[in-house]
């Protein structure tokens, strides 16, 4: 239930969804076996210009805050730095608070 969502134009190997899946569980404290990853390739523009750039959208049930997405932002900008050489003024992240009653999972909804 905490979901990490990424576009970038060039394809996620498995290994950074791994650390990425770690990144999220181990920031928003939630066991990672609720934790979802995804990744998109796009073609993405940001400051007028194409290339490598990064949107990373995550959301929770809980466990969203200022220091917990500070943090996120510091550790998912910085693995993408380094596993992909995006800059990490090419990288946006948006951080979203779910409803319990507004998530479903095995048939039924959290809250």
């Amino acid at each position: 239930m905490p979901l990490l969502k990424i576009q970038t134009p060039t394809e996620i190997p498995s290994d950074m969804l791994a650390a990425l899946s770690m990144i999220l569980a181990e920031t928003i404290g939630k066991p990672e076996s609720y934790v979802m990853v995804s990744a998109t390739t796009a073609n993405l523009m940001m400051s007028g210009s194409s290339g490598d750039a990064a949107f990373v959208e995550v959301k929770s049930i809980g466990g969203l805050s200022h220091e917990v997405n500070a943090a996120l932002s510091e550790n998912i900008c910085r693995l993408l730095n380094g596993t992909l050489g995006i800059s990490m003024d090419r990288v946006y992240l948006n951080f979203t608070e779910v409803p319990a009653s507004q998530w479903g999972w095995n048939s039924s909804l959290f809250g």
